[in-house]
């Protein structure tokens, strides 16, 4: 690092607090505003600020850890999630925008009634906000705290190795970020993180492809076609399968299953047909409902959902998965591949351009953990304080137990990242506690009969089974898959017996909900009788216009891989899966799908 790249960052990071200071009266004045921005969002800054939050400083470098011990197929823990982010395009979006909500737990007492509801939404708001937000704040701090490491921060301000004036540097710079990402995302709300969420996005996408061209540019690496060629002979697998199967006639159907790299047929299985609809986001939840619902109307929502999944999906993938590959040809012996994107960036960009890039990484950190501040501070505001403590509490007051609740959050979340050592496993840990719930939350959308009772079984028994299988030494399932469909199979015990063993809902809780929200398909028959509203839904055209979406977004993205990476069969093959995805998705857009009574 350079003194201009210094400046660099140092201009951004007072650019980007000063945008948060002037949002901050904005945001001053309900809690509306703090939190979904007075329901005003258009699709392409929600949909931006979507993607920004998935994207973070921990990205890259979990992707370059992920593609350096278990190959490109190693992708489908987090490509898996692409299911249930296209069924958000045309299941829930609208759904979510017409509910009116501030967070998805206040949809637990319009859903339910009674006591049972109340108990669900102030265990699910503690849940989220504190340990599984807090966890997922760490790893992300836990990533910068690498790149701080790696850019020699602390040698550059003047202090040798070890510790810096008597203090641990992990927890300096764990407190440094803290502050620094506290500094706009506890005052400015979500006006403010949404507007830095824009150009933060777009400089962290510029930022990760430059490293790529600056990679693939080196002698060492030699182009596109030199990389397929030197990281095929760094490694023992195929490294860049895109699935870990492999031809074997010997096989059925010829056939085989290549078990590279610790990717087992039952991790694979788990990835791809179970861990999307179990999780506990499968109806969207969280961050991206707290952009849904800030939309200005239904269909901006929907347009948001999808412009988020191209982004994440077919656009960010590859700038990640060629750094990774560079790092394999150019650090074949690096213990931590984690570490690969950073020193890429230290040894590869010149003075200016280094500069860019860590600014870049600096606005992929604020932007996911100012969303992760802002939706947990929801939670403890909106459903916890608001709801049981001071349910006749002033706009201003709210605002100001909102902040609070931010500095808070800030402060677990570092606690967590100062005790972290790895990003992938505690990713994994983020998904494992998550696990479970996920069918109850789709079909309680659905299905009448889901009541509060279930729900609460299911989120519980789901923390707690994958809390013990993953941390507790006798009950430790090391294969992935394995874990995730133990945690399914005994949260659907547990929430199954409880929902038989408890009663439904009122009828005028259901019917009120079902006015509200309008739910399609035959679950809500008996409440649109007595109603005489019709769904604002068709069901079976929203299911096939998933189906339809699921293969473009995919073939798309597997498409693109396919033309950089030179794989050419896999290119045609996935190209022409999008076009005959696109094609069926027109044909549906075209003959309609309106809403009828059933």
């Amino acid at each position: 690092m350079q003194v201009l790249d210094w400046v660099i960052v140092g201009l951004y990071i007072l650019a980007t607090l000063g945008l948060g200071v002037y949002l901050s009266r904005r945001a001053s004045r309900s809690l509306e505003d703090f939190f979904v921005s007075g329901r005003s969002l258009p699709w392409w800054l929600a949909g931006t600020s979507m993607a920004a939050t998935t994207f973070s400083i921990d990205t890259p470098l979990y992707i370059a850890g992920v593609v350096g011990n278990r190959g490109i197929a190693g992708n489908w823990e987090w490509w898996a999630f692409g299911v249930g982010h296209v069924a958000l395009i045309y299941l829930f979006a609208r759904l979510w925008r017409r509910s009116e909500v501030v967070t998805d737990a206040e949809l637990i007492e319009r859903r339910y009634g009674g006591r049972p509801a109340a108990v669900l939404r102030a265990t699910k708001a503690f849940l989220f906000a504190v340990p599984i937000n807090c966890i997922g704040i760490g790893y992300i701090m836990l990533a910068a705290v690498k790149v701080v490491g790696a850019l020699g921060v602390w040698e550059a301000l003047g202090f040798g190795e070890g510790t810096v004036a008597g203090f641990d540097p992990k927890l300096l710079s764990v407190i440094g970020l803290s502050l620094l990402v506290l500094a706009y995302a506890g005052f400015s709300g979500l006006w403010g993180v949404v507007a830095t969420d824009f150009f933060q996005f777009f400089l962290a996408l510029f930022g990760a492809i430059l490293v790529a061209v600056y990679a693939l540019a080196s002698p060492e690496v030699g182009g596109l076609g030199g990389l397929v060629r030197r990281v095929q002979a760094e490694t023992a697998f195929d490294v860049l399968a895109f699935i870990p199967l492999t031809w074997d006639p010997e096989a059925w159907f010829g056939i085989g299953w290549s078990a590279f790299a610790g990717i087992s047929a039952t991790t694979f299985f788990a990835y791809v047909f179970v861990q999307w609809w179990t999780f506990r986001r499968s109806d969207g939840g969280g961050e991206f409902i707290q952009r849904l619902v800030a939309a200005r109307d239904e269909h901006e929502a929907e347009k948001a959902a999808w412009f988020f999944n191209l982004m994440h999906y077919v656009v960010r993938t590859w700038p990640w998965v060629l750094v990774a590959l560079a790092a394999l040809v150019l650090y074949p012996d690096l213990e931590d591949r984690e570490l690969g994107y950073p020193m890429l960036m230290l040894d590869f960009l010149p003075a200016g351009m280094l500069g860019l890039v860590v600014a870049s990484l600096v606005a992929a950190f604020m932007s996911t953990i100012s969303t992760q501040i802002n939706w947990g501070a929801s939670y403890l505001t909106n459903d916890l304080y608001r709801r049981f403590l001071h349910p006749a509490a002033s706009q201003a007051e709210l605002v100001m137990v909102g902040r609070v609740a931010s500095a808070l959050i800030t402060a677990l979340g570092a606690v967590a990242a100062f005790f972290a050592e790895d990003v992938a496993t505690v990713f994994r840990l983020v998904i494992a506690i998550g696990t479970g719930p996920g069918v109850v939350l789709i079909l309680r959308w659905f299905w009448w009969r889901i009541n509060a009772w279930a729900e609460l079984a299911a989120m519980v028994a789901g923390f707690l089974v994958g809390l013990f299988t993953t941390l507790v030494p006798v009950l430790t399932i090391d294969d992935f898959g394995v874990r995730l469909i133990v945690i399914t199979g005994l949260t659907t015990a547990v929430w199954l017996a409880v929902l038989f063993l408890t009663p439904p809902e009122s009828e005028a809780t259901l019917e009120a909900f079902y006015r509200q929200v309008r739910p399609g398909g035959p679950g809500w028959r008996r409440q649109r009788a007595a109603t005489g509203v019709a769904p604002a839904q068709s069901l079976r055209h929203d299911l096939q216009r998933t189906a339809a979406a699921v293969l473009l977004l995919f073939g798309l993205m597997f498409g693109t891989g396919g033309w950089l990476l030179l794989r050419w069969n896999s290119a045609l093959v996935m190209t022409a899966v999008a076009a005959l995805g696109g094609a069926w998705l027109w044909h549906l857009r075209q003959t309609g799908g309106a809403p009828v009574r059933t």
